[in-house]
């Protein structure tokens, strides 16, 4: 059954009623994409990604796009719920990114992958791909992820700590320069008051946790849920008792790691190590 329309016609699908209204502006004026990137100073290939649903750009863009169409506030409020909408994700994630685009805290542990709020394009897309996603696909999954970057941006933006075991940062994007960017990515990042980054180094020895990528949230009613995920699958958990158990964990996980500021020393010694070519 075809998803069912507003009375204007347009879609209620966020994503889609985001490209329909470029679309509609653009043709209203009869301008070409090359007019129009001329006109507001972008490159015009970007606007007919977006307004084929390819992407959905970034703030910045979708800005300069209402001033130039006389919308004030229109064209950024279509991004804004479209970034927020969980149905550009997988089913099996969204309930969790709902979640996510409402807590007003979050503290994460992540064994092996950095978290999504932290990845650029590049890692992003190589994680996917071992996910076996191409294609328009891909590309989909890519700007979705990188799309979820927003929710540390700004002035509301819920606080944020991820601890990182060592193993994050040992294992390396296979391109040089893509790595290289992904770790200044991680200083950028963690210099907002919001965001905190500790790492826990593999001389600890051995600590609970382990091989558990867990993200712990707290919407407005005050609760705590969980989000515990695999390689292959993952669940929310809500039950108090399970929780605690996993926040218990998490806490003496916390006890080990390397202060905010070793930590990110700790990073800088990794992107240089990571700049310097290698012996021939």
């Amino acid at each position: 059954m075809p998803a069912r329309r507003a009375v204007t016609g347009r879609s209620q699908e966020p994503r889609k009623r985001f490209a329909e209204e470029l679309r509609s502006l653009r043709a209203e004026r009869d301008l070409p994409l090359r007019k129009l990137g001329e006109a507001v100073g972008w490159d015009w290939s970007l606007f007919s990604k977006m307004e084929n649903g390819e992407t959905l750009g970034g703030p910045e863009v979708v800005q300069a796009l209402d001033q130039y169409y006389g919308t004030p506030g229109l064209l950024l409020t279509l991004w804004e719920l479209a970034m927020g909408d969980p149905t550009q994700f997988k089913e099996r994630y969204r309930r969790y990114m709902t979640l996510e685009a409402e807590a007003i805290s979050l503290w994460h542990y992540a064994p092996y992958l950095l978290p999504g709020l932290l990845q650029t394009k590049a890692y992003a897309q190589a994680v996917l791909e071992l996910g076996r996603f191409k294609g328009d696909e891909l590309t989909r999954q890519v700007e979705a992820r990188w799309g979820r970057r927003t929710l540390l941006e700004g002035e509301n933006a819920p606080s944020f700590r991820t601890i990182l075991s060592e193993t994050v940062l040992r294992t390396p994007l296979p391109v040089r320069d893509q790595w290289q960017e992904q770790l200044e990515h991680l200083l950028t990042v963690g210099e907002r008051r919001n965001v905190t980054i500790q790492v826990v180094l593999h001389s600890f020895g051995l600590y609970t946790l382990g091989g558990t990528d867990v993200m712990f949230l707290k919407p407005t009613d005050g609760r705590t849920v969980a989000w515990v995920e695999t390689s292959h699958s993952g669940q929310v958990v809500e039950e108090t008792a399970a929780v605690d158990r996993l926040q218990l964990r998490y806490d003496s996980v916390r006890d080990l790691a390397l202060s905010p500021a070793d930590s990110r020393k700790f990073i800088m010694q990794t992107l240089e190590e990571a700049a310097c070519k290698p012996s021939i």
